[in-house]
């Protein structure tokens, strides 16, 4: 239901400078940002109000930046042109429509290694002082991944990346110039002589659902909102799985889990290309190997991902090791792809209690609460945890964890686990043995376990993430413990194309009169600032660029 300030609204009728549509973080920065130029800003979103900020709420809160003083205080040397050639290298841009995501892409580069810090701390946003390592590679110096740690954690985790354009959005509720109207579901866009004017759509019944659930689509009105320029920030398609295997490139997974609401269903998409705009790259979508079943799910098939340390064995289905430099951390779309091609849309992580504790962390601000309600107190467990942590409640209640005293035990309990017998005991006992071999030897040649000692060369590794190489069947360290990774669905990379201004453009490359995309509409910039592989942190940050440039652009010209 509305949230009404003016934006001249009356029976089903708006009027306004910018109309966004997607009530998102890149949809609350930009009608944030309208509104701070003094324009007349009217928010559509087909959630309810418990649904404000979309995904962004969810996350970890995760932030891509170059060179900060959290960098330099841990002794990491980074630099624009490292940065921006890790990013060539993962996108790998190969396409004619590749130009403008280029341009994105080092403009992105730009930002996260200027403002983008100075600018979310004059919001009030703050930083976890202790660098990330995301999105390893292990391809050599121009090959994917990062050369070193850039994935910042705001301190609040997503909600606080939220809270600032949430609470401009308000302000500007509250001195009526913005409208935030919940439970209105654009379903096309006004034209005339060529220029986009603004949207239409249904209004649907309210409803009680909580932030995440699905909610219903009985409609119980019209609405029709006219505006100078039209923002659609409506998100991609990563919870509606038959898109998801419609674009995937080959033959998809049998089975997925959701990393995001079913309302995330990429349905706005089509309506924006029927006025002519230019979707590309659908092919190109980011999706985890990783994911596990949420034994508290809000919505359906709700998975959840682990976000690991380099230490535990990755098996296939059949149980055979991921091939170098797929270990846990590193390519996640390369492990992705080699699992899908097994024929099995699930994989398993081997480890034991020790590595668990220390090095399977959670994805989302609901599983880290620590970080997300700035407890210092609950933040130091990690250095030591123990009791309820949200590891050790999923070691306990989760569906695809299985712990065993002996590798034939743990064989044992994934087949019945996974409804198969393709676990062989005495191959998962000659793979763990040759690894144990390994870490006893003080030297060796395992390519997993050098990428190990190699990550404990960096301090915060080796305080929080990675533990001190040892042997998988030592009972000190146990019982053992397999866990069952099912592929879950997150992000789209492909979107509409924009250009810098974040202005849509035709199948021609013309832009559109009065229509802007932003975040994962617009691939984040560009119809795809990605390419192929993103380094981490990049979702929100693509939220906030784009959408600060869709809105930027739209108030110099309503």
């Amino acid at each position: 239901m509305p949230v009404q300030g003016s934006s001249a609204h009356q029976n089903g009728r708006f009027t306004a400078d910018v109309v966004v549509v997607g009530a998102g973080l890149s949809g609350l920065v930009a009608a944030a940002t309208a509104y701070a130029a003094g324009k007349r800003v009217a928010i559509f979103d087909q959630e309810p109000a418990a649904s404000l900020g979309g995904q962004a709420p969810w996350s970890f809160g995760g932030l891509f930046m170059v060179d900060t003083p959290e960098q330099r205080r841990l002794g990491v040397r980074d630099s624009t042109e490292l940065a921006l050639g890790d990013w060539m290298a993962s996108a790998a841009f190969d396409r004619t429509e590749d130009a403008m995501a280029r341009q994105w892409a080092a403009a992105y580069v730009d930002f996260a290694s200027g403002e983008k810090r100075s600018w979310l701390r004059s919001l009030g946003v703050g930083f976890f002082p202790l660098v990330q390592w995301a999105e390893r590679g292990g391809y050599g110096p121009q090959g994917h991944g990062n050369s070193v740690p850039r994935f910042h954690v705001a301190w609040g985790t997503g909600p606080a990346v939220v809270e600032p354009f949430a609470a401009k959005v308000r302000e500007g509720v509250g001195k009526g110039r913005v409208s935030l109207n919940f439970r209105h579901r654009a379903t096309a866009l006004l034209t005339s002589s060529g220029s986009v004017t603004g949207v239409c759509g249904d209004v649907l019944e309210p409803t009680t659902a909580v932030r995440g659930q699905r909610s219903t689509r009985t409609v119980v009105g019209h609405f029709e909102a006219e505006a100078g320029a039209t923002v659609v920030t409506t998100g991609g398609i990563g919870g509606n799985h038959e898109a998801v295997r419609r674009q995937w490139p080959g033959t998809p997974p049998r089975e997925m889990l959701s990393g995001v609401p079913a309302s995330v269903d990429g349905e706005f998409l089509d309506v924006v290309q029927r006025v002519g705009a230019s979707l590309i790259n659908g092919d190109r979508m980011w999706h985890y190997p990783e994911g596990i079943h949420n034994y508290d799910p809000v919505w359906p098939k709700h998975g959840i991902r682990i976000l690991p340390g380099p230490s535990s064995l990755w098996l296939d289905a059949r149980g055979r090791q991921l091939p170098a430099p797929l270990f846990p951390g590193f390519d996640s779309q390369g492990a992705l792809r080699h699992i899908v091609s097994t024929g099995h849309g699930y994989s398993w992580f081997v480890l034991n209690r020790t590595i668990a504790l220390k090095e399977l962390a959670l994805s989302g601000s609901e599983q880290n609460p620590d970080l997300t309600g700035k407890d210092v107190r609950l933040l130091l467990t990690r250095l030591k945890p123990r009791g309820d942590t949200p590891i050790e409640r999923f070691l306990e209640r989760g569906a695809d964890f299985v712990q065993a005293a002996s590798v034939a035990e743990l064989a044992g309990r994934m087949n019945d686990l996974a409804g198969s017998g393709l676990i062989n005991a005495d191959s998962l006992g000659r793979i763990v043995l040759a690894r144990d071999r390994q870490v006893e030897s003080g030297l060796g040649k395992d390519p997993q376990l050098a990428a190990i000692h190699a990550a404990r060369r960096f301090s915060v590794d080796r305080l929080m993430r990675v533990t001190p190489p040892h042997r998988l069947a030592d009972p000190a360290h146990g019982p053992l413990i397999a866990v069952r990774l099912s592929v879950v669905t997150r992000k789209s990379l492909g979107g509409l194309q924009t250009d810098l201004r974040s202005r849509v453009l035709n199948d021609g490359g013309q832009a559109i009169d009065g229509l802007y995309a932003a975040g994962e509409a617009a691939g984040f910039g560009g119809g795809g600032i990605h390419g192929y592989r993103a380094l981490e942190g990049t979702f929100l940050g693509g939220c906030l660029f784009s959408g600060r440039a869709a809105a930027r652009d739209a108030a110099l010209n309503v």
